[in-house]
């Protein structure tokens, strides 16, 4: 009989110096808005997984997903932005 053992790393694998750094969390932050609209779009999803979508529910699906497509350019022209030396061309 072989015996299961623990890894010891793998116990401690969330260690202090494992911690999000500053740019990261600020990423984070950046990224906030789209995390939420695509949120959103899954808590529309799952409010129709047991029952036929009604057309209310067809239109709040596409609102959320509407959301989360306008978040994401919203965040692509952000970043754009800020990686263009001199404004737009």
């Amino acid at each position: 009989m072989s015996h299961i053992v623990t890894v010891q790393d793998a116990v401690t694998a969330f260690a202090d110096f494992m911690e999000p750094t500053a740019a990261e969390l600020d990423a984070i932050e950046r990224e906030m808005p789209v995390i939420l609209a695509d949120v959103d779009v899954l808590d529309a999803y799952i409010v129709t997984l047991d029952r036929t979508p009604s057309e209310l529910d067809a239109r709040r699906i596409r609102r959320a997903r509407r959301r989360a497509l306008a978040a994401r350019v919203a965040l692509l022209n952000r970043t754009t932005a800020a990686s263009v030396p001199g404004g737009a061309a």
